[in-house]
This record gives C-alpha cells, structure tokens and sequence, in this order.
C-alpha cells in the first residue's frame, strides 16, 4: 500500500501527517514551536522549527511502515527567514505576527506607496510581510542582510536544510514583489520600497513548485516537494479550486480564501492574490490577523479552559446580552480585509451583570463577523467549506454558519498537509483521487433566525469598526 506524507511547518505546532492512497489520515504527529513575543515583535528560532520537521517526519515515516511515495511541504507564509548558502539561519526568523515595521507600514501608506504595490501586485502590505520587514532590516540591521544568501520563507529553509535545493513558489512569492500575471518578480515594486539593491536575496521562483529528494535517515532518498504556502495548500486540502468557491480557516489566522479567475486590483487596497500552480487561477485572499489567539487570550485572561466553550456558547443567547468585541487583538493590527496596524481590540456593553458566557460568545461573534467581512471583500459567490482549530468546536461552527447565512462544509483532519500532497502528487504525475481525498466530513446549515438576527448585528458591527478605525488613525 502507498503512503504519502504531508508537513506543515505552522506558527506554534509542526505536523506531519501520513495518508493512504485514498486520502485516509494513517498516522498525525506533532510538535510545538515557541514564539517569542515581545514589544510588538515575533521572532523564531529556525534550528527548533528545522528540528521540529525532522521529528514529526521520522516518527510518522518510522510509524507508518514500509515505503514511502511522496512527501509533500508546506508551512507558514510572510515573514523573512535570513539564511546563509546552506540554509542555515543568519538571525532569528522574523514572523509574520511581527510589528516592527508597523511605522514603515504607516508611512507608505500615506505616501500612496501601499496603494501603489497593490495596484500592481494585488498585494496589500502590512507590517509582517517581507517588504516592510526587509526594509525595517535595511535601516536598522543591514548586517544582517549583508550576511544573508537569501531572504526565504519557512517552509524554504525547511527545503533547502531538506534536500540541499533552494527555491521558493508562486505562492509565497506573491507577497509582495510577484507580477501576478508574469508570475516573476517586480522589480520596481523593489524600488519603490527602496529594496533594489537588495534583489539577489530573493529566492528563485521554481515554478511549478520545486522537487527533490530527503537527505536524511528519517526518509532518505524519498520524493519531495515544495509546495504552496499554508494558505493555497489548505484550499487544495479543501477542494477549493473552482472560481467563486471558498474557504474559511479558522486558526491562529482567519483567513479567508476565494478561487477566482481573473485579477481585480480596484477597491480599498487589502489582502492579496495568491498565484497558484495553474496560470490565470488565482486565490484571493483576505488573511486576517484576528483569529483564535484572540479566543485563546480571552480564555486565557479568565481562567476558561477550551473544553468549556461549547457549554458557554450554548449557555448565552446571540448578542450576548449586549456585550459586543471588536477582536484586533494583535499587536500589529490587522490587514485584511483593511490594513490598519494602529487599531486595537475594544470591549463594550460589559456590566456585572455580565457573564463568562456572554463574554466568550461575544469575542466568537467578533470573530465571525471579521469571517463575514473577510469574506465578502473577497468575493464569495460559491460554496464554502471550513477548516482549522477553531472548527473542531461544534458550537463555534454552528455560529459561523449563523453569522455567516450559508451552509458550511465542514473538512477535518490536517487539511494543510492533505493539500501539500496532492500539490506533490501533481507536480510527480502521480494519479490520486482529489475529490475523494477533499471530501467534506459533514454540512453545517445555518438557523433562518439567528442568520436574520446576526444580519443587522454584522451591520452594527461594521458601523462600530468604522469608528475605532478613525480612532486608530488619530493616534
């Protein structure tokens, strides 16, 4: 029997999942990362994530038994990785969630340079993407990148340290110096960020994505490939491919992923379009930095463990009794389906009357409204399915699926990693089912009266966003 494996290198947990040849979950491995935070900054440590990898890959290869066919990669996005020519880490990886550059963000925005970029790249920057972060480097650590090789991604130092071969793909490249439609870097968008004199850290853009084989006694000799990102590869794990379809990922990151076909680059400068694997299809995408951190530090804060959450969502009706978030709980701010690094988390119509209940199921409700938000900017006509952390709550899904008014496809399992192999599987030629290996596991359908009621409770919330907004902006 085949067996195929799929890595995700992510934010705060690596896995590796192995699958049968009819896309069954055989074997699921994990490790956490560490994230170290601290005034406003997100940095990792590339030798633990490279370390992680190789566990979860040697005790899923050693579990599973037998030859292996393929194994497929993936990993968080954004961010820059400084390494040397062997991959090796130059400084501490700078994160995605990091909000060094959050002053850069703000004054390319008022200079129209934010504005520009998306116009041509359909990329709307913020703090924790490459371009700032290269540029905050060049003023304030230009050793760094005067001793790097290249400016990689996660999953491509994963690769590299892998394999020996050092390559990134449209994915990743698409944020933010990829010409979405030569599918090759801008380099006037370099210029424009000042970053011209940095190209050559830029990695090469393999595209298809690249291949090659492990060098290593985890799964030595064995096929690989470098796929897309988390983001398109959890659309592949989802079967999200035909234009107007979407995907919901509820986890550290709500993001929310629309397959289109054609680019529109009009409309308030946000999100991105992701290039996929087929020319002239791509992922628009509203990444959002709210997500369930924002969840998981409300529980946190009260002293609620995560096993309590559904009876809490069930204990309180919808509007929570007056008590209303706005989630932006990330020190960055947030930048989709808007980039605005200054805005912050507000909490309102809280008395002692006020309940946990209340309070968790409004921070959820926050969080389903950025979902519905997210959503709509990307332009979501078709089906949707949902994955990710927060999705396992049965309860929580029950409210999307209400804020939300659509019926929702619910994909388990490592969805990531499933759509890292099949990207692989591609790339080799080899045949599996997709359909079969994305089949949803259930179909959530939302309540006519709750779906009614968060109408007009989404609308207030959009109204009370405008406001913080222009608060955040006045600071």
């Amino acid at each position: 029997m085949a067996t195929y494996i799929g890595i995700d290198a992510g934010t705060s947990m690596v896995k590796a999942a192995a699958f049968d040849e009819r896309g069954r979950t055989l074997r699921v491995e994990s490790r956490p990362v560490s994230l170290a935070l601290h005034g406003g900054r997100a940095e990792q440590d590339m030798d633990e994530v490279f370390g992680a990898v190789s566990e979860v890959l040697a005790a899923v290869a050693g579990a599973v038994g037998g030859p292996v066919e393929l194994i497929g990669l993936t990993g968080q996005g954004d961010g820059v990785w400084l390494v040397d020519e062997e991959g090796l880490p130059v400084r501490a990886a700078i994160s995605w969630m990091d909000g060094r550059a959050h002053e850069l963000v703000d004054a390319w925005q008022s200079a129209g340079v934010v504005e520009s970029v998306f116009r041509r790249t359909g990329s709307a920057m913020f703090p924790g993407c490459p371009g700032p972060v290269l540029a905050w480097l060049e003023r304030h650590e230009p050793a760094a990148l005067d001793a790097a090789a290249a400016a990689v991604y996660c999953k491509d130092m994963v690769f590299q340290r892998l394999t020996g071969v050092r390559a990134t793909d449209v994915s990743d490249a698409s944020m933010p110096f990829l010409d979405p439609r030569e599918r090759g870097y801008a380099d006037e968008v370099l210029d424009s960020l000042g970053l011209g004199a940095r190209r050559g850290l830029l990695p090469e853009i393999s595209d298809p994505i690249a291949v090659g084989k492990v060098r290593g006694a985890a799964a030595d000799g064995v096929r690989i490939a470098n796929g897309p990102y988390d983001l398109p590869a959890c659309a592949l794990g989802a079967g999200v491919t035909a234009p107007g379809d979407g995907l919901l990922i509820v986890g550290t990151c709500l993001a929310a992923l629309v397959a289109v076909d054609r680019l529109d680059l009009d409309g308030e400068p946000a999100g991105l379009h992701i290039s996929t694997d087929r020319a002239g299809h791509w992922l628009r995408a509203m990444p959002a930095m709210v997500g369930t951190a924002a969840l998981d530090w409300v529980l946190e804060t009260t002293g609620v463990p995560r096993t309590e959450v559904d009876a809490l969502l069930d204990a309180t009706p919808p509007g929570a009794h007056g008590v209303r978030v706005l989630p932006y709980f990330a020190p960055s701010g947030e930048r989709a389906p808007f980039v605005e690094p200054r805005l912050r988390a507000e909490l309102t119509g809280v008395s002692l009357e006020s309940t946990r209940a209340d309070l968790i199921r409004a921070v959820c409700e926050g969080i389903g409204f950025a979902a519905r938000h997210c959503l709509e900017a990307a332009g979501l006509t078709g089906t949707l399915a949902i994955c990710g952390g927060g999705s396992r709550s049965p309860a929580w899904t029950r409210l999307f699926a209400d804020v939300l008014g659509r019926p929702l496809r619910i994909v388990e399992g490592e969805v990531g990693a499933r759509g890292a192999v099949l990207a692989a599987a591609e790339r080799y030629g080899v045949g599996l089912d997709a359909a079969g290996w994305t089949a949803p596991a259930a179909v959530v359908e939302p309540d006519p009266a709750r779906a009614e009621f968060y109408a007009g409770a989404y609308a207030d919330h959009l109204h009370r966003l405008a406001s913080a907004r222009a608060r955040a902006r006045a600071v």
